[in-house]
Order: C-alpha cells, then sequence, then structure tokens
C-alpha cells in the first residue's frame, strides 16, 4: 500500500504539533497535592530579660546577656497547589507540628533544653513558575504569609535554675509572619512530580516565663529556613 505525499505531510505534521505541545503538571485549571519532608533550621536569638516580681533582683543579673538557640528539627508536610493560570498559582500548607528544643546560655553557664514547644506554621504562598508547562524543570519564586503559634510549652523541670525561672509556665505568643520560597519543580510525567524549595521565615515571638516569685518576659527571633522535598499528584 502507498501513501501520497498528500497524506503523509499532514499526518506527520500534526504528529510534531502534538509532541511539541505536550504538557506536564502546573497548567492553568491543575490541582497538584504535595506530600514530604521538611528540615527546620532555626536562627535564634533572644532579646535581654526583664524579671518583675519579689525574685526579680535575685533573677535580673543572672538572666543579664542570656542567649539562645533552637536546634534543628524535622517535619512532614502536606500542601496543595492549585494553578490560575500557566505561570501563576497558590499553595497552602500544612504540617505535623515540629518540637522545638530551646537552649539557653546565662551568666552561671549553659542550660541546654531549657525550653520545648511544638510549633504550628500553616502557609499560604503565591507562586510564579518559570518556563511553560511542556518544560520538564520549572524554577519558581514565592512570596506569602504564615500563622505561627506555639503549644505544649514548657521549662525542664530537671535543671533547678529553670525551673526556679520558667517551673510555672511557659508561654509564646501567636504571629503573623511573610514567606519568602525559591524552589524548582521536576516533572516525572504528566502526573507525577518532584519539588525542592527554600523557605525563609522572619519569625519573633514574645515569651513569657513565669517562676519562683519572678515573672521574666523577653523577645525570641526564630528566623527559620526550611529546606523542603515533595513529591507532587496532578488531581
Amino acid at each position: 500500500m502507498r501513501f501520497s505525499s498528500s497524506f503523509i505531510k499532514p499526518v506527520l505534521g500534526a504528529a510534531i504539533l502534538s509532541a511539541c505541545g505536550l504538557s506536564f503538571a502546573q497548567k492553568a485549571g491543575d490541582l497538584i497535592g504535595y506530600v514530604g519532608v521538611a528540615s527546620i533550621n532555626p536562627s535564634a536569638s533572644i532579646s535581654p530579660l526583664s524579671s518583675v516580681g519579689p525574685a526579680a533582683a535575685t533573677f535580673g543579673p543572672v538572666t543579664a546577656g542570656a542567649t539562645a538557640s533552637i536546634g534543628k528539627t524535622n517535619t512532614t508536610t502536606l500542601s496543595a497547589l492549585y494553578m490560575f493560570t500557566d505561570n501563576v498559582g497558590a499553595e497552602f500548607t500544612i504540617g505535623v507540628p515540629p518540637t522545638m528544643t530551646v537552649d539557653v546560655q546565662l551568666t552561671s553557664g549553659a542550660h541546654p533544653g531549657a525550653a520545648t514547644s511544638k510549633a504550628l506554621f500553616p502557609s499560604a504562598v503565591a507562586k510564579y513558575l518559570f518556563n511553560s508547562p511542556s518544560d520538564s524543570v520549572r524554577p519558581y519564586l514565592g512570596l506569602g504569609i504564615t500563622s505561627t503559634s506555639f503549644t505544649s510549652a514548657s521549662a525542664n523541670a530537671n535543671d533547678a535554675l529553670v525551673s526556679k525561672l520558667a517551673g510555672t509556665s511557659v508561654a509564646l505568643s501567636s504571629s503573623w509572619n511573610p514567606v519568602y520560597s525559591a524552589g524548582a519543580v521536576v516533572h516525572i510525567n504528566d502526573r507525577w512530580s518532584l519539588n525542592g524549595s527554600i523557605n525563609y521565615v522572619p519569625m519573633k515571638t514574645n515569651s513569657t516565663f513565669v517562676g519562683t516569685g519572678t515573672t521574666t518576659t523577653g523577645t525570641l527571633t526564630i528566623n527559620p529556613t526550611e529546606y523542603v522535598f515533595r513529591v507532587g499528584y496532578k488531581f
């Protein structure tokens, strides 16, 4: 059987156009769900502490010049990205609240694990994806907001000084904070993709420590950088 050129050329042209128009995820109207892990790396510091109460004269000199650090922690995240256009989308993310451990350095010495708290910070981030839906790799930039709250805050009862300073209660205030994000999506096929990002959140919380005969307050700066790796599925 022989095919005329008038038949072959349109068929080849259609095949080429179809290949060039191959579309992965992240195009207008797509909804992509993600599950992944996040490594949270705080850059912590604490403002000068102020104590009031009958024992303030005792604790004031002890807490002068206090410094704080928060160790790295990991958590699992879930998120959903909806694409309004081929390049602009919005992503909502929640995660299992990680436990943050605060180490404090006082004039009297180091106090590791002085306080712990679980942190919850769901976020909504607008993202601009570069390249087109037919590209296998799409870098992006994002800007959003997170609502940060802390639960189950407590002081280390096994540390005598910390217990006296904050053994009755520890409270960390909630706050709204910006989220700055940069990353890239790598497509596996039309449904599945990988997503890696770096997020920075300038974050502060007002800290209140109630102990034996004193209430001590200060501002704890956390400023975490998050390294996130996720697997996505387009619905």
